[in-house]
C-alpha cells in the first residue's frame, strides 16, 4: 500500500528498533477502562435516532419472547389429567405463542441488520480519526514504531471493536432486558421460588467479576503481541531481497517462530483463563435449576403452585440464567474489544506536531536566507547529535554538507524541515526564527529530492505532479524533459498514463530517482534539499542530468548532502561535519589547499 506523507519524508534514525511502543505508552499514561467505554459510546451517540430505534426493537423483541413461557404454562394447565386435555384452550395459547415468537424473531433480525449499519458507520469514523491522526503525527513517531504494528491497529484492532459493537452490544442489551423481564415474570409466579437466586446471583457476579478482572490485561497483551508479529512480518517482507542475499532465511524463520510462539501464548492465556468464566457460571445456573425443581415440587405438594406455573418458572429461570452465562462469554469478547480500543485510542491521542503559534505569520516569496545559530539537538536527550552548530546560507548559494556516516548531515535537513524541533539555539529563515512561520508554509518553501525515492500506485503523470497544485500536462512533460526521463516515459505502454505498481517496482531505481527529480522541478520553492539525490543513477546518467540539476538549483538556496565528492565541486560552500560540529568550511579548492579532513576524504575517494 502507498506510504503516508510522513513516510515519504522519513529520514530520522530508528530509535530503539523493536521497542514495544505499548510498553512505552503504559509507562507514560494510565489506562482507564471507563474512559475507553465512554469514548466508544461517543462514537455510537452520533447516531442517536438509529440507537433509539434499535432500543425499541430490542425491547419489543425480548418482551414478545418473554410472553412465550407464560403462555406455555397456561397451555400445560389446560391438561386436567391423564386423557383429559382441553385442546381448544391448548391450541389457543400455542397459536398466540407461535405468533409472539415469530414477531420476536423478525424484530431480532431487523435489530441485527440495524446494529451492523450503525457499527459500520462508527468504525468508518474511527478509521478516519486514526488516519487523520497519522497524518498529523511528527516524524519521530514513525521512527519509533514499526509500520506493521501501526497497520495492526488500523486493521485487526478496529475490526475487533467492530465485531464487538455489532454483536456483543446487542447481546448485552438483550441480556439486560431478558434478565429483568424474566425476574419480573418469576416474581409474579412465585415469590418463594425466587429466593433461590438470592444465593446464586451474587455468586455468579463475584466469579464473573473476578475472572474478567484477571483476564483484561491478558487480552491487552494479546493485541500487543499480534502488533509485534505484524510489525516483524512487514519488516521482513519489505527487506526480503536483502534477507535472501545474506542467506538469513533460517535465522528469520527462527525469529518469526519466537514472535509467533509469543503471540500464540498470549492468545492462549487470554482465551484459556477467559473461557473459565462460562463453565463456572453455567454450573451455578444448573445448581439453581436443581433447587427450583426441588422447592417447586414441595410447593406443588402443598398446593401453592400449579404444574403449569412450575413449568413457566423453570423456563423463565433458564431465560434468566442463560444471559448471565452468555454474559460471561460476552465479557471475554468485550475485554478483547476494550484492549483493542485502548490501542486505537492511544494512536489517536499521540501528541501531534507542534501547532503554529497564535501569531504565526505566513512564509511567502522566501528569499532563501538560512542561518543556524548555536543549534544543539539529539534524537535522545542524553545523546546529542549536533552540538552548538552554526552556519549560514545566503540566497541562491549552494551549500554542500559532507562527512562520515552518522556525523549529523541528515539531521541538519530534519531540523530545517522541522521534522524535529531543536533542543537549543535558533534557526532563522530570512532573518526570522522559523518557529514564527506557519509550519505548512515553511515546508512548502522547500523542494526535496531524497535518497530513498517514494512513488505511489498511480500514473506516471500523477506521480510527477504530486505536491504541485494546478499543473498542466505540458508542465509535467517539460519537467520530465528537463530531468531526462521523457524519452523513457514515452516508451512505456501508456506513456504518462502508465500505472506504476506499488513502490514503482516496474521501473528501475535510477528511473524512480529521475521521476522524483522531475517532481521537484515542478515545485515553486526557493529552497532545495538534495539528499544523495543522484545516488541511484549511474555515472553516465548522472552526467546527463547535471544540466537539469543546474536548472533546478538556479536562484534557489540549495542544501546538498553528498558522498560522491565529485558532484559538489562547484558548491559555493562546503561544510565538513564531524561528531555534530562543522570542522571545516569553504570552497572545494580552499578545503583541498588546507589538506585536512576534506582533503583526506577526497584523496581516499579518488586515489
Amino acid at each position: 500500500m502507498p506510504k503516508t506523507g510522513a513516510d515519504m519524508f522519513r529520514m530520522g534514525p530508528k530509535i530503539s528498533k523493536g521497542t514495544d511502543a505499548d510498553e512505552i505508552y503504559k509507562n507514560s499514561r494510565s489506562i482507564n477502562k471507563k474512559g475507553t467505554i465512554l469514548r466508544l459510546s461517543k462514537y455510537l451517540m452520533r447516531y442517536k435516532g438509529l440507537l433509539i430505534l434499535a432500543l425499541f426493537l430490542s425491547v419489543c423483541s425480548n418482551v414478545f419472547s418473554l410472553i412465550g413461557p407464560k403462555l406455555s404454562g397456561l397451555a400445560i394447565d389446560a391438561i386436567a389429567g391423564t386423557g383429559k386435555v382441553d385442546f381448544p384452550k391448548v391450541f389457543y395459547y400455542c397459536g398466540w405463542m407461535a405468533l409472539f415468537y415469530i414477531a420476536s424473531s423478525i424484530m431480532a433480525y431487523i435489530l441485527s441488520v440495524l446494529m451492523i449499519h450503525i457499527t459500520q458507520k462508527c468504525v468508518h469514523q474511527m478509521r478516519k480519526d486514526v488516519y487523520d491522526s497519522l497524518m498529523s503525527l511528527p516524524v519521530s513517531y514513525f521512527d519509533m514504531h514499526q509500520t506493521g504494528e501501526i497497520l495492526s491497529r488500523m486493521s485487526y484492532d478496529i475490526d475487533t471493536v467492530n465485531t464487538s459493537l455489532s454483536t456483543d452490544l446487542v447481546q448485552i442489551l438483550t441480556s439486560v432486558i431478558t434478565v429483568v423481564g424474566s425476574f419480573v415474570m418469576m416474581l409474579s409466579i412465585s415469590t418463594k421460588l425466587i429466593l433461590v437466586f438470592v444465593f446464586t446471583i451474587p455468586l455468579s457476579f463475584f466469579i464473573t467479576r473476578f475472572i474478567t478482572g484477571k483476564t483484561r490485561p491478558l487480552f491487552r497483551e494479546r493485541s500487543a503481541s499480534l502488533g509485534r508479529l505484524n510489525g516483524f512480518v512487514e519488516e521482513m517482507i519489505g527487506g526480503h531481497k536483502t534477507l535472501s542475499a545474506y542467506h538469513q532465511e533460517k535465522n528469520t524463520v527462527e525469529k518469526f517462530k519466537e514472535k509467533n510462539d509469543d503471540a500464540v501464548k498470549c492468545y492462549y492465556n487470554a482465551e484459556y483463563f477467559g473461557s473459565m468464566t462460562g463453565p463456572c457460571v453455567n454450573f451455578i445456573n444448573n445448581l439453581s435449576l436443581v433447587c427450583i425443581t426441588v422447592f417447586g415440587a414441595i410447593l406443588f405438594i402443598q398446593s401453592k403452585i400449579s404444574i403449569g406455573n412450575i413449568s413457566s418458572f423453570v423456563l423463565y429461570s433458564r431465560k434468566f440464567s442463560g444471559p448471565i452465562n452468555e454474559a460471561a462469554n460476552v465479557f471475554n469478547e468485550f475485554q478483547s474489544a476494550l484492549a483493542a480500543a485502548e490501542r486505537v485510542f492511544r494512536l489517536i491521542d499521540e501528541p501531534r506536531e507542534p501547532k503554529d503559534a497564535p501569531d504565526a505569520v505566513p512564509l511567502v516569496n522566501a528569499r532563501g536566507n538560512v542561518e543556524f545559530r548555536d543549534v544543539s539537538f539529539g534524537y535522545l536527550k542524553d545523546k546529542p547529535v549536533l552540538k552548538n552548530l552554526s552556519l549560514e546560507a545566503k540566497p541562491g548559494q549552494v551549500i554542500a554538507i559532507v562527512g562520515e556516516t552518522g556525523a549529523g548531515k541528515t539531521t541538519i535537513i530534519n531540523l530545517l524541515m522541522r521534522f524535529y524541533d531543536i533542543d537549543s539555539g535558533s534557526i532563522l529563515i530570512d532573518g526570522r526564527n522559523y518557529r514564527e512561520y506557519k509550519l505548512a508554509d515553511l515546508r512548502k518553501s522547500f523542494a526535496m529530492v531524497l535518497q530513498d525515492t517514494w512513488l505511489f500506485n498511480g500514473t506516471v503523470y500523477e506521480n510527477i505532479a504530486y505536491g504541485s497544485e494546478n499543473v498542466t500536462r505540458e508542465q509535467v512533460i517539460e519537467a520530465a524533459k528537463e530531468a531526462k526521463i521523457h524519452t523513457l516515459i514515452e516508451s512505456l505502454p501508456d506513456g504518462y498514463d502508465t500505472v506504476l505498481t506499488e513502490e514503482g517496482t516496474n521501473i528501475s531505481k535510477g528511473q524512480k530517482q529521475l521521476l522524483t527529480i522531475a517532481r521537484a522541478m515542478l515545485l515553486d520553492a526557493r529552497m532545495l534539499i538534495l539528499d544523495e539525490a543522484t545516488s541511484n543513477v549511474d555515472i553516465m546518467t548522472e552526467a546527463d542530468i547535471s544540466d537539469a540539476m543546474v536548472g533546478l538549483m538556479k536562484n534557489k538556496t540549495c542544501f546538498v548532502i553528498a558522498h560522491r565528492l565529485s558532484t559538489i565541486q562547484n558548491a559555493d560552500k562546503i561544510l565538513v561535519v564531524k561528531d555534530g560540529n562543522i570542522v571545516e568550511q569553504g570552497t572545494h579548492k580552499e578545503l583541498l589547499d588546507k589538506k585536512q579532513v576534506y582533503y583526506n576524504m577526497y584523496s581516499a575517494q579518488f586515489s
